[in-house]
């Protein structure tokens, strides 16, 4: 039995834009689009109403911006299984740590390839933090310049299999990827990332690549 596609909510203030997603989105068996809005404050409502896997979400809007929207969506406990994955014209550092810290679970550019996208979306639903390399590489260097000195160590809690698993994380690397990293199957990895969210209670996976930065396992000697 097939699994069900993955359900998307299109936000963008650009007509065509969502009307081109939507072709793309309903074309491909994997996903199916649940619902559009044209700003954050009609995305608030749809998302509300339709409860989707994924919310494709546009940064800058008039009326209430994407950063904004995601940030009242994720606070919202009825929508604990909704992911928001932003898209946008632009890489400004200050836009995907904004995005980050309002609940986003990844972000991406719009001129991404359409086979990326869908794959994007499919791996957000499944709880996957997505990065546009050039992206990444900003975060990396915004939290570098940023962090104050003497970050915090990694918390005591973590084994030291946990504290490997999330500087990989933290590096954008895949479960299949971290397997092949520390020679452990898949399911371990994933087994390992359940007890990271546990732990440092985390809503999602793009909040563990937070915690790496923050905690000091992803920075100038360790990216």
């Amino acid at each position: 039995m097939s699994a069900a596609p993955v359900r998307v909510v299109l936000v963008d203030d650009q007509d065509l834009l969502r009307r081109s997603l939507s072709m793309v989105l309903d074309a491909h068996p994997g996903t199916t689009v649940v619902g559009e809005a044209g700003d954050g404050a009609e995305a608030i409502d749809v998302v509300t109403a339709t409860s989707p896997d994924v919310v494709l979400m546009d940064v800058r809007m008039p009326h209430v911006d994407g950063i904004e929207a995601t940030r009242r969506l994720c606070a919202d406990p009825t929508l604990a299984g909704t992911r928001v994955l932003m898209l946008s014209m632009f890489e400004l550092d200050e836009y995907v740590y904004l995005a980050l810290r309002a609940g986003a679970s990844g972000f991406l550019l719009k001129d991404t390839d359409p086979a990326d996208l869908l794959t994007a979306i499919e791996r957000t639903a499944r709880g996957e933090s997505l990065f546009a390399p050039s992206i990444l590489t900003r975060l990396v260097q915004h939290f570098v310049q940023e962090a104050p000195p003497g970050a915090p160590p990694a918390p005591s809690a973590l084994t030291a299999r946990e504290i490997d698993v999330l500087r990989l994380v933290g590096r954008g690397r895949s479960n299949d990827e971290i397997a092949g990293d520390l020679t452990i199957s898949v399911k371990t990895v994933k087994t390992h990332i359940t007890h990271l969210l546990d732990k440092l209670a985390a809503r999602d996976r793009a909040q563990l690549v937070i915690a790496a930065y923050e905690s000091g396992l992803v920075g100038a000697r360790s990216g």
